[in-house]
């Protein structure tokens, strides 16, 4: 069994203060929600926690959203959170498991092996009466050497492919709404539905309404129940490579740490001119 990659509000507050144990605050909100997420840092956040914007470490050439970095913008930009090699990375987010889980899989993606996200994020921090700051938190500058791995990430070319050799199951972390094609995206101009053959795992499923994750054998029975075969190689999808990555953190806690994520996920894949979708139940 894989080193749990969550930790305890118990375990953070034991250990906030140490001088290699760095905090960010990895919070997102999909496009028009306000406050946003920076300003909700700003009002209140973990003790020395920065602030992880997944639209700035990200790919700004590509029009879509949030895409993955090179290697030397990761390196450079976590290095510029004060982050460096030797440090223990620990994420949390405000809300529900949503950005933590994305932050985390870059990490791992860019070969930093010593991150973990706290369990119950923010939420379970102030419920329990831990400290919280305002304002931002200006780091020292440190050095991050990053270094990809692809196999942790797929392009739509990949995705295509694999509607034809179903080599790997499509895992979808959207509600069952957008999954099934009912209603319409959040974003303007993308299609309803999913990608043909895909696997529907709603992300809001797998952690209760505190914001800790589920035990390992109801996070289990939510993909087997959905039709996963655990045993096999997966992909997991959602709308725009975020919320995916908290299907992917229930898998690495059952012991499944080779999947990949569908970076450009739904708002690349459903694009007016993108490729065949499919509709209603998977």
């Amino acid at each position: 069994m894989t080193t749990d990659p969550l930790v305890s509000t118990e375990w953070l507050a034991a250990h906030i203060n140490d001088a290699n144990v760095k905090v960010l605050d990895a919070s997102f909100k999909l496009p028009g929600v306000l406050p946003l997420p920076k300003d909700d840092y700003l009002a209140a956040h973990l003790p020395g926690a920065v602030f992880f914007d997944v639209d700035a470490v990200s790919d700004h050439s590509n029009p879509l959203p949030h895409m993955y970095p090179s290697a030397e913008q990761f390196g450079r930009d976590v290095g510029n959170l004060g982050i460096s090699n030797a440090d223990t990375v620990v994420l949390y987010d405000a809300g529900g498991w949503v950005a933590a889980p994305r932050a985390w899989w870059m990490f791992l993606a860019f070969g930093h092996s010593n991150v973990r996200i706290l369990n119950g994020g923010l939420k379970k921090w102030r419920a329990e009466g831990h400290p919280v700051e305002s304002g931002e938190v200006k780091p020292k500058p440190a050095s991050f050497k990053a270094s990809y791995d692809p196999k942790r990430v797929r392009s739509m070319q990949q995705l295509i492919a694999n509607v034809e050799s179903r080599a790997e199951q499509v895992i979808d972390a959207r509600a069952a709404d957008r999954f099934e094609g009912r209603v319409p995206e959040p974003r303007a101009g993308i299609r309803s539905g999913h990608i043909p053959g895909a696997r529907n795992v709603p992300y809001n499923q797998l952690f209760d309404a505190a914001g800790t994750m589920k035990p390992l054998e109801e996070l289990r029975a939510a993909f087997t129940g959905a039709g996963v075969k655990l045993d096999a190689p997966i992909v997991t999808s959602c709308g725009s490579g975020v919320s995916a990555g908290v299907l992917t953190l229930a898998l690495y806690r059952l012991g499944i740490t080779d999947t990949a994520l569908y970076d450009g996920s739904w708002s690349e894949w459903g694009q007016e001119k993108g490729p065949p979708i499919a509709t209603g139940p998977a």
